[in-house]
């Protein structure tokens, strides 16, 4: 199979701003595996400097991960993605896009969507939120009218006037359903000073306080907290999870941290033995990579997949969301297809 790649440039309507920073400019890298029938199969890297990549980086290991897609069989994926750990170990993304596109890849040989190979069933996935970066009050308000179709809504904090975005959030979405992140920035201090306004206003729950690391402050702050404690940078791959069980009440799981599609379905499944609940969000990414991962949201409690809905320019068609709803495309594999223009 060959390997090839574009770096997109993608665009938000706002600058995305969270608690490590932000901006309004986010490349992701377009992968396409292509078989010996010609059939290819379409992946997307959506790098976080968090996670140690960028678009740099995954171009550099595309080329290490090259050689071993070479002569692989499409249909052995659990193999070749081993393989690829062996050839280059870390770059999650990377590895999530060559997992999306040897999914796409099959799906359209045998003429199926993704989601019929796994048995699944879409009609029984949750709804997904729909995120508020950092900004202004006027913003803000700006920013939750516009979402006005979403019935819930997941807002960024980890400033120093959290009380007060919180506050107008509430104020403007007086009936929404509200998930608060906080991206690593508190101390456990602050994460229990926050908790009580934030039960208060009715959130629903909170997503991961402090830092990765911290596990013994976030079992420290779950025992006291009134609200859920969901983590998201402290879970990255399934072998995460078990130490995670007793210290937090759900994790957040992404294609582009844990590296493949394989592994979020496992993150799943130790979750439910651990009877943690299971969410997945996104990076910033398009229509690609919310796409593959909405093809398993029927297996989750919590959806967090508007990558695509907070773009200006996403190149690309694939699953939609009305009114919060996730609705698949046709077609085998993801059925995606670049957008006109």
């Amino acid at each position: 199979m060959r390997l090839t790649h574009e770096i997109l440039r993608l665009r938000t309507k706002h600058p995305f701003i969270i608690a490590r920073g932000g901006s309004a400019d986010f490349p992701t890298v377009w992968v396409r595996v292509t078989d010996k029938d010609g059939v290819e199969g379409w992946g997307e890297a959506a790098p976080s400097r968090y996670y140690a990549e960028t678009p740099e980086t995954v171009v550099a290991a595309l080329g290490a991960y090259a050689p071993v897609l070479a002569d692989a069989d499409p249909f052995a994926i659990e193999e070749t993605e081993a393989a690829l750990l062996t050839a280059l170990k870390g770059n999650p993304s990377t590895r999530a896009a060559i997992s999306t596109a040897l999914h796409d890849l099959v799906g359209k040989k045998l003429g199926v969507p993704v989601w019929k190979l796994w048995g699944l069933s879409p009609a029984l996935a949750p709804r997904t939120s729909f995120t508020i970066g950092i900004a202004s009050d006027d913003e803000l308000r700006r920013r939750i009218a516009e979402a006005a179709q979403y019935p819930i809504l997941k807002i960024k904090l980890g400033t120093d006037r959290d009380e007060q975005i919180i506050r107008v959030v509430r104020e403007a979405a007086p009936d929404k359903v509200i998930r608060v992140d906080a991206n690593t920035a508190w101390t456990p201090k602050r994460a229990l000073q926050m908790i009580p306004l934030l039960a208060k206003l009715g959130v629903e729950f909170v997503e991961q306080p402090l830092p990765a690391d911290d596990l013994r402050g976030l079992k420290f702050v779950r025992d006291r907290s009134a609200l859920p404690i969901i983590a998201d940078e402290s879970c990255l791959v399934a072998a995460d999870v078990p130490r995670l069980a007793g210290v937090v009440d759900g994790i957040n799981l992404k294609l582009a941290k844990c590296g493949s599609l394989a592994e979020a379905l496992r993150i799943i499944r130790v979750a439910r033995a651990h009877q943690l609940r299971v969410m997945c969000g996104c990076m910033v990414e398009s229509s690609i990579g919310i796409t593959a991962a909405s093809h398993f949201a029927s297996l989750l409690d919590d959806a967090d997949l508007d990558g695509a809905a907070l773009l200006s320019n996403d190149p690309f068609t694939g699953a939609t969301i009305d009114a919060g709803v996730i609705r698949l495309a046709d077609g085998p594999g993801f059925g995606l297809s670049r957008r006109a223009g």
